[in-house]
């Protein structure tokens, strides 16, 4: 069993940055695949960045503004968002699975819980 808790969501404004995190109660990072997914309000859950060993994978909407990296040491997951659009305005979540296009095609084993990011203009 896994259980993973994001934080450090909240609100921004445009232009703004946020770095998320999500802790992983379990051996998580080393043997699973780990993502982030976003769901604005009304539209369906997707990926926007995942890391598998030394890879890591960006939906175009958020190549060159957010990174994803993690610690092992830490169980820890994050995604630093710079340079926030009103449009990433949405609820994020973390994501483990042992397969990377299990995770990627959105239908990981384990999701957090979500965390909120709010972005004005």
């Amino acid at each position: 069993q896994v259980h993973l808790v994001e934080s450090g969501g909240g609100s921004v404004q445009a232009g703004g940055s946020l770095t998320l995190s999500c802790v992983g109660f379990a051996d998580t990072y080393s043997s699973h695949c780990m993502g982030w997914f976003r769901q604005p309000a009304g539209q369906e859950r997707e990926a926007i960045a995942a890391i598998f060993g030394a890879r890591t994978y960006y939906r175009d909407s958020v190549k060159g503004r957010f990174t994803i990296s993690q610690d092992n040491a830490k169980n820890t997951l994050y995604l630093q968002m710079n340079s926030l659009e009103p449009e990433d305005t949405a609820i994020y979540y973390c994501a483990a699975d042992p397969d990377p296009r299990g995770l990627w095609a959105g239908s990981p084993d384990y999701w957090g819980q979500g965390t909120q990011v709010t972005v004005s203009s």
